[in-house]
Protein backbone atom coordinates (compact mmCIF):
# COMPACT_ATOMS: atom_id res chain seq x y z
CA UNK A 1 0.00 0.00 0.00
CA UNK A 2 1.34 3.41 -1.02
CA UNK A 3 1.72 6.16 1.59
CA UNK A 4 0.04 9.04 -0.22
CA UNK A 5 1.30 11.58 2.32
CA UNK A 6 4.47 11.58 0.19
CA UNK A 7 2.40 12.96 -2.71
CA UNK A 8 1.03 16.32 -1.58
CA UNK A 9 -0.94 16.97 -4.76
CA UNK A 10 -2.70 13.63 -5.08
CA UNK A 11 -4.99 11.35 -3.09
CA UNK A 12 -5.21 7.57 -3.01
CA UNK A 13 -8.80 7.83 -4.27
CA UNK A 14 -7.66 9.37 -7.58
CA UNK A 15 -5.53 6.34 -8.39
CA UNK A 16 -7.82 3.53 -7.12
CA UNK A 17 -9.51 1.18 -9.59
CA UNK A 18 -12.89 2.57 -10.62
CA UNK A 19 -14.56 -0.76 -11.46
CA UNK A 20 -16.04 -0.78 -7.97
CA UNK A 21 -13.37 -2.86 -6.23
CA UNK A 22 -11.31 0.14 -5.08
CA UNK A 23 -8.00 -1.71 -5.52
CA UNK A 24 -4.81 0.29 -5.26
CA UNK A 25 -1.87 -1.23 -7.10
CA UNK A 26 0.11 1.85 -8.08
CA UNK A 27 3.88 1.68 -8.40
CA UNK A 28 5.81 4.03 -6.10
CA UNK A 29 8.44 5.00 -8.69
CA UNK A 30 5.70 5.86 -11.19
CA UNK A 31 3.93 8.02 -8.58
CA UNK A 32 7.24 9.75 -7.83
CA UNK A 33 7.46 10.65 -11.53
CA UNK A 34 3.85 11.85 -11.73
CA UNK A 35 4.37 14.00 -8.62
CA UNK A 36 7.47 15.55 -10.23
CA UNK A 37 5.51 16.24 -13.42
CA UNK A 38 2.69 17.75 -11.33
CA UNK A 39 5.16 20.00 -9.49
CA UNK A 40 6.30 21.47 -12.83
CA UNK A 41 2.96 21.42 -14.65
CA UNK A 42 0.53 22.58 -12.00
CA UNK A 43 -2.86 21.13 -10.99
CA UNK A 44 -3.73 17.85 -12.70
CA UNK A 45 -6.92 15.79 -12.51
CA UNK A 46 -6.27 12.06 -12.67
CA UNK A 47 -9.20 10.39 -14.43
CA UNK A 48 -7.80 6.85 -14.32
CA UNK A 49 -4.97 5.20 -12.42
CA UNK A 50 -4.78 1.58 -11.36
CA UNK A 51 -7.11 -0.89 -13.11
CA UNK A 52 -7.64 -4.40 -11.77
CA UNK A 53 -8.10 -7.36 -14.10
CA UNK A 54 -11.90 -7.00 -13.74
CA UNK A 55 -11.96 -3.38 -14.94
CA UNK A 56 -13.89 -3.22 -18.23
CA UNK A 57 -11.00 -1.51 -20.07
CA UNK A 58 -8.59 -4.26 -18.96
CA UNK A 59 -10.97 -7.08 -19.88
CA UNK A 60 -11.00 -5.84 -23.49
CA UNK A 61 -7.23 -6.29 -23.82
CA UNK A 62 -5.42 -9.46 -24.88
CA UNK A 63 -2.76 -8.86 -22.22
CA UNK A 64 -2.77 -6.77 -19.03
CA UNK A 65 -1.79 -3.17 -19.71
CA UNK A 66 0.25 -0.49 -17.97
CA UNK A 67 -2.72 0.59 -15.83
CA UNK A 68 -3.00 -2.98 -14.52
CA UNK A 69 0.71 -2.92 -13.66
CA UNK A 70 0.23 0.34 -11.72
CA UNK A 71 2.55 2.30 -14.01
CA UNK A 72 0.02 4.44 -15.89
CA UNK A 73 -2.48 7.20 -15.41
CA UNK A 74 -4.79 9.29 -17.56
CA UNK A 75 -4.83 13.03 -16.96
CA UNK A 76 -7.99 14.98 -17.82
CA UNK A 77 -6.67 17.80 -19.97
CA UNK A 78 -7.28 19.45 -23.34
CA UNK A 79 -6.17 22.27 -25.59
CA UNK A 80 -3.16 24.37 -24.62
CA UNK A 81 -2.93 22.57 -21.27
CA UNK A 82 -2.60 19.21 -23.04
CA UNK A 83 0.23 20.61 -25.14
CA UNK A 84 1.93 21.97 -22.01
CA UNK A 85 1.57 18.62 -20.21
CA UNK A 86 3.17 16.81 -23.16
CA UNK A 87 6.08 19.25 -23.14
CA UNK A 88 6.66 18.76 -19.40
CA UNK A 89 6.29 14.95 -19.53
CA UNK A 90 8.79 14.76 -22.42
CA UNK A 91 11.50 15.89 -19.99
CA UNK A 92 11.09 12.74 -17.88
CA UNK A 93 12.84 9.67 -19.32
CA UNK A 94 10.70 7.50 -17.03
CA UNK A 95 7.69 8.34 -19.21
CA UNK A 96 7.86 5.68 -21.92
CA UNK A 97 4.29 5.70 -23.19
CA UNK A 98 2.06 8.59 -24.20
CA UNK A 99 -1.49 8.23 -25.43
CA UNK A 100 -3.36 11.23 -26.77
CA UNK A 101 -7.15 11.42 -26.69
CA UNK A 102 -8.17 14.91 -27.78
CA UNK A 103 -11.38 14.33 -29.79
CA UNK A 104 -14.98 14.73 -28.73
CA UNK A 105 -16.39 16.30 -25.59
CA UNK A 106 -13.86 18.43 -23.70
CA UNK A 107 -14.55 16.69 -20.38
CA UNK A 108 -13.67 13.30 -21.91
CA UNK A 109 -10.29 14.33 -23.34
CA UNK A 110 -7.11 13.09 -21.69
CA UNK A 111 -3.40 12.36 -21.97
CA UNK A 112 -2.21 8.89 -20.95
CA UNK A 113 1.25 8.70 -19.35
CA UNK A 114 3.03 5.48 -18.42
CA UNK A 115 6.41 4.04 -17.51
CA UNK A 116 5.86 0.53 -18.87
CA UNK A 117 9.04 -1.16 -19.99
CA UNK A 118 7.64 -3.78 -22.37
CA UNK A 119 8.43 -3.35 -26.03
CA UNK A 120 5.09 -4.46 -27.40
CA UNK A 121 3.50 -1.03 -27.84
CA UNK A 122 4.44 2.25 -29.51
CA UNK A 123 5.89 5.07 -27.49
CA UNK A 124 3.17 7.47 -28.57
CA UNK A 125 -0.29 6.81 -29.97
CA UNK A 126 -3.71 8.37 -30.37
CA UNK A 127 -7.10 6.98 -29.41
Amino acid sequence: MIDFSAYPNFTAKEFRCKCGCGSDGMDKLFLDTIQSIRTQFGPMEISSGYRCENHLAEKRKREPGAHNAGVACDVSVYGESAWRLLRVAANFPEVRGVGVSQKGDLEKRFIHLDSATDGTRPWIWSY
